[in-house]
């Protein structure tokens, strides 16, 4: 398995991959190393400028999940997705108005703080216990949700990734505490920005010479892909513009205004308007760099109209297919879909396509044959194997990734992914850590000097460090 990653992966690939890492765990350890107290610890001596503010709440949200998942979902099933966040700005405003100004007078150093001012010190302890156990549990999923795809991708054994990922986080968030993982996320955001716009440039270089971007978009259009608002009120739809005002409000309400893994983000601020332009930076960016993630995953669809696409994406599941009493089915059914394609390709190259209504009535039947084709390979894989993921969302562009991008910038991407899993962890682990030295044990033991508390804190980061690692290396136990 080690060869496939090898083969794949050039020695520029492993040394921008390295080399990027690299850089962000050693500089984020050694700007931040040294610490008096916990303010400087916990809240980065509350020295943050607005947009630090602003790029570490977004490399908070924005997991690896995000850069893999998101791409897949357009896809295949277009940028409808994106009304899911059309409710946050309205959050962000409401949290800049209400939340932030509370926080900042009360001097508070975790969301929970607020809860004994307002009720009592029970109501305190419970939320953040209740926030310890779903933080914990969450901080390794963040790692463990990217490391499946990369190990089935690359070949590596699951539960190395995982160890390397976790350590990496525990690292540099031990070392240099808020201040560390902010200066980090602005790093690593800066990766991911580039990773994407790197690969959305060659996404497009390979389209062929006769398709531009307008007649890109004509053809993601002809398949309902660029279909942005569903304004139904019909409650079996999935994403539609009433849920994301709503639904979504109300989410993203109560994870940047009371979750401590975005709450310490902006607490770190210079001041309340620091932090609350950083909140405004994010209500306004997260929209457009959503829409600009999905519209990258309909641009790589667009690219395999013209290219020989796998029948399912996920190579684990198309071994174990192959290797069952269902292999010849199988390949007759890729034999099908290939056939699919070039019909496609063909037709779409033909001179008078975007002009002709009968040929993109013929196309619509060909894309309903081959969304038919993928749907039915799904279900030999779901009889015929067993364990195996059928859903193939999240492995589409890792797989455009690895078969495409030219040299160097393989060993980027799969940079980008790490940075992404590492930025949510890191503020995940430093959240939970902030949470169990201020809430629990500084609350019922006040009378100790200032540097043990940092010490304190140290412990308790390497101590959901640790967890985190753990439970993702036995996640693979649970069914869902």
């Amino acid at each position: 398995m080690l060869n496939e990653l090898f083969s794949t992966m050039s020695h520029w690939d492993w040394i921008v991959l390295t080399g990027t890492i690299g850089f962000i765990v050693i500089y984020g350890s050694w700007k931040n190393r040294t610490h008096k107290n916990i303010k400087q610890y916990l809240r980065g001596d509350n020295k943050a400028a607005w947009w630090t503010v602003g790029l570490s709440v977004m490399a908070t949200q924005a997991s690896a999940i995000t850069f893999l998942s998101t791409p897949g979902q357009a896809f295949h099933d277009g940028i409808g997705f994106i009304q899911f966040y059309f409710g946050l700005p309205l959050a962000m405003v409401v949290i800049c108005l209400f939340f932030i100004p509370v926080y900042h007078k009360l001097n508070v150093y975790t969301a929970y703080e607020f809860l004994e001012h307002r009720f009592d010190l029970k109501t305190r302890t419970l939320t953040a216990t209740l926030f310890l156990i779903q933080r914990g549990l969450a901080a390794g999923i963040t790692i463990y949700a990217p490391s499946i795809i990369l190990s089935v991708v690359l070949g590596w054994p699951l539960k190395v990734l995982v160890i390397i990922i976790g350590l990496l986080v525990v690292i540099y968030t031990l070392i240099g505490g808020t201040s560390a993982v902010n200066v980090t996320q602005k790093q690593q955001m800066f990766i991911i920005f580039l990773g994407v716009f790197l690969t959305y440039y060659f996404v497009l270089q390979g389209l062929p010479d006769t398709i531009n971007f307008d007649k890109a978009l004509r053809i993601a259009s002809n398949t309902d892909k660029l279909n942005l608002l569903n304004i139904n009120f019909n409650l079996s739809d999935r994403y539609t513009l009433w849920s994301g005002l709503t639904g979504g409000f109300f989410l993203a309400l109560s994870y940047f205004g009371t979750d401590q893994s975005q709450v310490q983000r902006y607490l770190s601020g210079k001041s309340i308007r620091e932090s609350q332009l950083g909140l405004i930076m994010n209500g306004f960016l997260k929209i457009p760099l959503q829409f600009f993630i999905l519209l990258l995953g309909v641009m790589v669809f667009v690219f395999y109209q013209f290219q020989v696409a796998p029948l399912h994406f996920n190579t684990k599941a198309q071994q174990a297919i192959l290797n069952s009493t269902a292999a010849k089915e199988f390949k007759k059914l890729e034999a099908a879909n290939r056939t699919t394609q070039l019909e496609v390709k063909e037709l779409l190259l033909s001179p008078d396509f975007f002009e002709n209504q009968t040929k993109h009535y013929h196309y619509k039947t060909l894309e309903y044959q081959e969304k038919t084709q993928r749907s039915e390979a799904k279900r030999l894989i779901a009889e015929h194997t067993q364990g195996i993921e059928t859903n193939d969302k999240d492995y589409v562009l890792i797989s455009y990734i690895l078969t495409h991008l030219p040299k160097g910038l393989i060993g980027l991407f799969l940079a980008v992914i790490l940075s992404a899993a590492m930025s949510s962890s890191a503020s995940e682990i430093n959240a939970l850590a902030a949470t169990t030295t201020v809430d629990l044990y500084q609350r019922h033991n006040s009378d100790k000097e200032a540097h043990h508390y940092v010490n304190a804190s140290k412990i308790f980061t390497l101590i959901w460090g640790l967890v985190a690692i753990i439970f993702a290396s036995i996640s693979n136990l649970f069914e869902n």
